[in-house]
């Protein structure tokens, strides 16, 4: 099974309404993308942090882990916006390069403070959203909200793809390992095309045997899977929007 999915249905509240964990999530997510206030993009993804540490049944390191993936892609990602070349000095940070300067600026700082800030407070929005809810709950809600069902299956199928082909990535990583088979640059990149190549095959042959594993089990172009029924009671739903309508009511004022 997927780590993803182990944790999803370890998760203390499992069993709660998918919709209300959706709106929880998904509200405080628009929230910080729509208003992109610091100091409320901060309380949320403090209260995100801690709701995932509490109800995914996640060790703080293995949290820290799972966010260093997205912190290393936006580091690099947000340099143009941190630095930029200019022909007087800046007022925090400046390098005399050719004929002008590459600095940071308290404007640069600024931007670049609250996008990181925006970022990771929306990446802690998902993370407690995937880390409590199966996937398959997140697609009966979406199923409710009459998203398109070639979209959901699409979603599904794309789903189970990519962690498959890591699966098998790290599996072979780990044969490579074991016979020393990257032991040098040149054994790594030999390494890696033969992996890719691997990947390639393995993958097609998996999709195969994945289309014939629904034909056997009358696949009539439509995915479907049991649906569970978890209603949320009426003091969750109202604790939901108070904390929905502070974070708005905070960011506006």
């Amino acid at each position: 099974m997927i780590l993803l999915d182990k944790l999803a249905y370890s998760s203390p509240i499992r069993q709660k309404s998918p919709a209300l964990k959706t709106l929880f999530a998904a509200g405080s997510l628009t929230i910080c993308v729509s208003f992109r206030h610091s100091l409320v993009c901060l309380l949320i993804l403090c209260c995100m942090a801690v709701c995932t540490l509490r109800f995914a049944n996640l060790s703080a390191k293995r949290y820290l882990r799972f966010l260093t993936g997205p912190f290393l892609f936006l580091m690099l990602s947000s340099v143009a916006i941190l630095f930029f070349f200019s022909s007087s000095p800046q007022d925090l940070i400046s390098i005399p390069c050719f004929s002008g300067y590459l600095g940071i600026s308290h404007t640069s700082f600024s931007h670049w403070y609250q996008l990181m800030i925006v970022a990771f407070s929306s990446i802690s929005c998902l993370y407690f959203l995937i880390l409590t809810t199966p996937i398959t709950d997140l697609l009966t809600v979406l199923r409710k909200l009459h998203c398109p069902w070639l979209l959901l299956e699409l979603m599904l199928l794309i789903y189970r793809a990519i962690f498959i082909l890591l699966d098998l990535a790290d599996a072979i990583q780990i044969s490579q390992n074991c016979r020393l088979g990257n032991h040098s640059f040149r054994s790594k990149l030999s390494g890696m095309g033969q992996m890719l190549s691997v990947l390639l095959v393995r993958s097609l042959k998996k999709s195969s045997l994945l289309y014939d594993a629904m034909e056997s089990r009358l696949y009539d172009g439509e995915i479907r899977v049991l649906e569970e029924h978890h209603p949320a009671k009426k003091q969750e739903w109202i604790f939901c929007f108070i904390w929905l309508i502070v974070c708005t009511v905070l960011s506006l004022f």
